[in-house]
């Protein structure tokens, strides 16, 4: 038998994401989706990739009935102050949002300037990377979402900062317009997106909690910077290391961390069109790609990923934290590897 699951907040892109990923799971069947705007129409009518494809209806939130798994796709602060209704409902819960993605309340205050709504859940929740917290999550009941710039940065630098080179690091992350969600605001006016290279948070964005969280209190600073591009995420990290290295040596810390992750792969070669990390290689997939390229005095090394914001960082890491959680094949529902051109 397949286990039943719930999508809450259904229509926005990452309830879609999660509904197409989950429409070809072996091991589930998506028996609800709620959206408060769209009660009644069909699931095609908000993501018409769907036409044809599945005759699920978007029901309001308040019907949703007791299930196997429940996605939460909220705005931020909207889950915690429900999350003990939600509990109620499901044996399992993947909350996508960032209300439960920091295990410290002192740190979600800092960061999202309020108290957290539901502090005595935070120790309840791991933090959904499963690169980081695989055994964990395994039997896990309850799972955090990731976000998504976080997770391109931290699988960047994650291999030097556990082999001890990490020195400092200053980086840009470009990203596209579906990180800022299928809600209209003056930044995503045609006129102003098109054509963008706009650095809308040049410091202190909330994911450098998350990056805190998993790497320590390092020496790491980054931008964030809007392009033209839909989906995707592009961190180019240039990074200071604490001693000398050789090529060799790269490839050895980044092959001895990443060789068994199947969905991390190294992109670096000398020659070729692509041969470095590109998001548009990645749409649509699970896939982090991570390359790199070492300074002629072998102490500095430019360390770029490439991720689909929907995908590695928002819907496919919460089916690959569903995979663990449930005891199935970790890749199930996730094996699409992306179009190309």
């Amino acid at each position: 038998m397949t286990l039943s699951v719930g999508i809450v907040g259904g229509s926005g892109y990452t309830g879609g994401e999660l509904l197409r990923l989950l429409h070809g799971h072996p091991e589930v069947t998506v028996t609800q989706i709620t959206s408060r705007e769209h009660v009644g129409a069909f699931v095609h009518t908000v993501h018409p990739h769907f036409r044809g494809v599945s005759q699920l209806q978007f029901i309001h939130p308040d019907t949703l009935q007791a299930c196997d798994v429940l996605f939460l796709c909220l705005p931020h602060g909207t889950t915690a102050n429900q999350i003990d209704r939600f509990a109620s409902l499901a044996t399992y819960i993947i909350d996508l949002s960032a209300d439960f993605r920091l295990s410290n309340p002192h740190d979600y205050q800092t960061w999202y300037e309020t108290p957290h709504p539901a502090p005595d859940w935070l120790p309840k929740f791991v933090y959904g990377l499963p690169e980081v917290n695989r055994e964990a999550l395994r039997g896990a009941r309850y799972a955090s979402g990731v976000g998504c710039n976080a997770t391109a940065m931290n699988l960047a630098v994650l291999p030097l900062v556990r082999a001890g080179v990490f020195a400092s690091a200053r980086a840009e992350i470009k990203v596209g317009s579906s990180e800022g969600g299928n809600s209209a605001n003056s930044g995503s006016h045609h006129p102003v997106r098109s054509g963008a290279v706009r650095a809308y948070k040049p410091t202190g964005h909330r994911h450098m909690a998350e990056i805190r969280q998993v790497l320590g209190d390092i020496d790491l600073r980054f931008a964030v910077t809007a392009i033209e591009m839909i989906r995707g995420v592009h961190v180019t990290a240039h990074v200071r290391l604490n001693t000398r290295l050789a090529e060799k040596d790269l490839w050895r810390i980044y092959r001895g961390a990443y060789q068994h992750e199947p969905f991390v792969r190294l992109v670096s070669s000398k020659t070729g069109l692509y041969r470095l990390p590109e998001p548009r290689i990645v749409a649509g997939t699970n896939f982090c790609d991570v390359g790199f390229e070492l300074d002629a005095d072998g102490e500095n090394v430019v360390v770029i990923s490439a991720i689909d914001n929907l995908g590695k960082g928002a819907a496919g890491s919460a089916v690959q934290c569903m995979n663990l959680m449930c005891g199935f094949d970790e890749c199930a529902g996730l094996s699409f590897f992306g179009m190309y051109p």
